[in-house]
């Protein structure tokens, strides 16, 4: 279904500074993309399918620019550790697990089919490094109708044994048998170069996978400047880079020619900073995951306001959940505490900023997605927030912002659509 009408309360951002809001209109879909919001549908479009959503809410669908899905079994535990801990006792334990095809099958595709019921609708994953796994990843991917970028992990030092590659060589050549036996095999899953950490790659490996990522000419995505003790880490190992993300730079992974997302950027100093904004780097925004370990809080309103591509993360399991909601309310949250305590110049975000980079700021990654504006490819929620009832008036606006702090996507999506098709996961409904 790439040509319909939807039809309810349509809202989306234009910037990061304003949400339009159409009560009761109509939503007209062509080919898989948006031409335009009415308030009375054309005569040309009334021969198409309509979807009369009644007084629902209707926006756009969620935007997850770094999550690990080897990760989801143990959402939720070890919370008390700081990064380099963690890894070493949560997340490194149970990535060797996915060298075992069977409990790999078991665990990805509970995170796929969960996934697929979430508000995401694009998403970066990190798999593990495990080639046949990835692979079994994306197939599990594939099949929620999602659109989303996997990518195998390369890391050749400082990780157990059992997890470890065993050197750059064989590291790279995994990866490129991994992308060839892919090759042309999905229509909405893409493969992401992903050297997981600066920590985690010798010189020769990120020498390796510069070759790689230009011979496919693949986006990238990692992990920068999360936490000091990493930071003080990567300096020891990379004394020649200027700063963590030159370390990166020096290899081709940081933006300019290769398309590049960073997660988290809590302590960027500001040449790193001023070289994210030079390159063009998408910083991945994970506010759960910074609380949780302990890492701080990225100044993501200081990023914005400088012209910084940004977007958000849930970052399971480092953040507890898959809800871009929730990490929504999260930003602003944290946002206020860097106002009051470490930074009085830095103003809070406000709802239309968090909403963006859910939204319009992450889906840039995706190319023109993220919107309702014309040309945009037609990705949307539908939210039935009558679960929540209240007893006043509300405008449109107030009831998308609460639908976002009270979880609505736990229990009110009632449709999704990818790309101008439904994604069958919700309450079904009957075209008319």
């Amino acid at each position: 279904m790439k040509n319909f009408v939807l039809k309810g309360n349509i809202c989306y951002s234009v910037n990061k500074s304003e949400i339009k809001v159409f009560p009761d209109s109509y939503l007209v879909c062509i080919e898989g993309k948006t031409v335009g919001i009415f308030e009375e549908l054309p005569q040309q479009y009334k021969e198409l399918s309509l979807v009369d959503y009644g007084d629902k809410l209707i926006i756009p669908g969620m935007i997850d620019l770094h999550i690990h899905a080897p990760q989801y079994a143990f959402r939720g535990m070890g919370m008390d550790l700081e990064l380099m801990e963690w890894l070493q006792q949560q997340a490194f334990v149970e990535e060797a697990k996915y060298s075992d095809l069977d409990y790999a099958r078991d665990a990805y595709s509970i995170f796929a089919k969960q996934m697929q019921k979430s508000a995401t609708t694009r998403a970066c994953i990190f798999a593990t490094r495990h080639r046949k796994a990835t692979t079994l990843l994306m197939d599990l991917m594939e099949d929620t109708g999602l659109i989303t970028y996997v990518g195998k992990v390369n890391m050749d030092r400082e990780a157990p044994q059992n997890l470890c590659e065993k050197d750059a060589d064989s590291s790279a050549t995994e990866t490129m048998e991994w992308l060839e036996e892919n090759r042309s095999r999905y229509t909405r899953t893409m493969p992401i170069l992903t050297p997981r950490f600066l920590p985690s790659c010798t010189n020769e490996l990120l020498e390796k996978l510069q070759g790689v990522r230009e011979e496919y000419h693949l986006p990238v995505q990692s992990h920068l400047s999360e936490n000091p003790e990493e930071i003080t880490f990567v300096k020891s190992l990379f004394p020649d880079a200027g700063f963590y993300g030159d370390g990166y730079d020096k290899y081709g992974f940081f933006g300019k020619e290769a398309k590049t997302i960073m997660a988290h950027c809590v302590w960027s100093e500001e040449e790193e900073v001023v070289r994210m904004k030079q390159n063009g780097v998408f910083v991945a925004h994970c506010p759960a995951s910074n609380m949780n370990l302990s890492s701080g809080i990225a100044p993501i309103k200081r990023y914005l306001d400088e012209g910084i591509k940004v977007g958000l993360g849930s970052d399971v399991a480092a953040g507890q959940s898959e809800s871009i909601f929730r990490a929504m309310t999260d930003a602003i949250q944290v946002s206020k505490l860097y106002w009051r305590h470490v930074d009085s110049s830095c103003k809070p975000l406000t709802f239309e900023e968090a909403f963006y980079m859910a939204t319009k700021g992450g889906g840039e990654f995706f190319g023109n997605v993220g919107s309702f504006e014309e040309g945009y490819e037609l990705d949307a929620i539908v939210l039935d927030d009558t679960c929540i009832p209240y007893p006043q008036e509300l405008s449109v606006r107030q009831r998308l912002e609460r639908a976002v702090y009270l979880s609505l996507d736990l229990m009110g999506i009632c449709a999704k659509y990818v790309a101008g098709e439904e994604v069958k996961c919700c309450r079904t409904h009957v075209l008319t």
